[in-house]
């Protein structure tokens, strides 16, 4: 009777008791390899949607949906919702829980089964939002992936592990500070929005959650290079993150000398370490470095 009365003053979304007969009915076990925790709580959802600041006329792109707890509550505050769904049985059974529970907004969803990962379009209005509970064990990638491919995501609200909350979110500077921080600052400005426990979820995880925001630069980065070529340093650079930066570098610029001559460029001392620069600096590192003689005896002769 209890569960009854909570779903009705929930609505169409879903609460503990609807969540487990769901999976139940569908025979789905949450599974640790795909990082797969239900939400279980109305309020939850609806603060995800309140903090991600969803408008009526956004489209929003969700990862990962499961049985559909958030999707639900996004179809009730954005134009249309589209998500993308890995798993076989998941996929097949989230468009009917939408017809059923928000019959008026079946029309303005759209499943898109396949890896986000290798979501390289989308069908319908190009989207403007990207709100997620991300799957712990690839959110970075996925979220960086989501970035790239789709340059007209706006607002991005993504709950993720709160170790990897944090790191997104660090500043130059911070021990975590490191390569998801610098790549998610390439893109937008990124901050902490709130945490999240761990009794919102079936299965509870092991550790806590928490939100981050993510708003896209009004214009990207002033940079002579590409993206590509920025990233590689930053990976060098954190990939031995003990080792000064003239070291750290040496592989990627030919030598530590040619390294020495990028970072004098770029009026960063070879002595630093990644942790202490800026993604600025690092665009100034990728846009000084020196063509080796390797890349210049591949030069085509006239």
């Amino acid at each position: 009777m209890s569960d009854r009365k909570t779903t009705d003053e929930i609505g169409p979304l879903l609460g503990p008791a609807d969540v487990r007969e769901l999976a139940a009915a569908l025979g789905v076990r949450p599974t640790k390899q795909r990082g797969q925790n239900f939400v279980i709580d109305a309020n939850t959802v609806r603060r995800i949607v309140r903090t991600a600041q969803v408008r009526p006329d956004d489209v929003v792109v969700e990862v990962g949906p499961g049985l559909g707890s958030l999707t639900l509550a996004l179809l009730e505050a954005a134009d249309r919702v589209t998500a993308v769904e890995i798993d076989d049985v998941l996929a097949a059974a989230l468009p009917g829980t939408v017809a059923a529970r928000l019959p008026e907004r079946a029309d303005r969803f759209t499943l898109v089964h396949s890896d986000a990962l290798h979501v390289t379009e989308l069908p319908g209005p190009a989207p403007t939002a990207l709100v997620a509970n991300l799957p712990y064990n690839v959110a970075v990638p996925v979220l960086l992936h989501m970035l790239e491919r789709f340059p007209t995501i706006e607002r991005t609200l993504v709950m993720v592990q709160a170790e990897v909350a944090d790191r997104l979110a660090a500043g130059p500077g911070n021990k975590v500070y490191g390569v998801p921080s610098v790549k998610a600052n390439w893109y937008a400005e990124v901050k902490r929005a709130g945490a999240i426990g761990r009794n919102v979820f079936w299965p509870a995880p092991n550790v806590e959650s928490g939100l981050v925001s993510l708003v896209r630069r009004a214009a990207p980065l002033p940079s002579r290079v590409s993206r590509e070529e920025v990233f590689a340093v930053v990976d060098a650079a954190f990939a031995q993150r003990r080792k000064t930066l003239r070291a750290a570098l040496a592989g990627w610029a030919g030598s530590a000398a040619a390294a020495e001559a990028a970072l004098v460029a770029a009026g960063v001392s070879p002595q630093a370490r990644g942790e202490s620069l800026t993604i600025e600096s690092f665009i100034a590192i990728a846009e000084n470095k020196v063509p080796t003689a390797d890349a210049t005896d591949q030069e085509p002769t006239r």
